[in-house]
């Protein structure tokens, strides 16, 4: 099964809409994204991007979900960012923390408050 995220005029995704991978096959037999363009068009009526993506994030770096961004410069579906103080990492289009997560075993969530990993008690 084919994953196309359908994406607004800001590049945010607005849903996730699943094909049979036989609507991407060329003559040869070989995918290609644009069949699956041209048959969602078909489908839907033009006027909507459409981009393909991989749950398993096998290619645009992340998986797209409604509300993330597609960066066409990045070739990448972004997440939204979780804390403002949180930054983009440029290899993998994830957020990164400031501070590494604590390694003792036990469960923290994120305080923005004090930019700073919470335990869980």
């Amino acid at each position: 099964m084919a994953h196309f995220a359908r994406i607004d005029k800001n590049n945010i995704v607005q849903s996730i809409h699943i094909i049979d991978d036989v609507h991407l096959l060329n003559e040869h037999g070989v995918e290609e994204e644009d069949f699956g363009i041209v048959y969602l068009n078909n489908v839907h009526g033009v006027g909507f991007t459409w981009v393909q993506t991989s749950p398993d994030r096998s290619f645009r770096k992340n998986s797209a979900g409604v509300g993330n961004t597609y960066d066409s410069t990045r070739d990448a579906f972004i997440p939204a960012q979780p804390y403002p103080s949180w930054t983009l990492n440029e290899t993998t289009c994830r957020w990164d923390y400031p501070v590494a997560y604590p390694d003792d075993g036990k469960h923290y969530v994120w305080d923005e408050a004090i930019t700073n990993w919470k335990e869980i008690t």
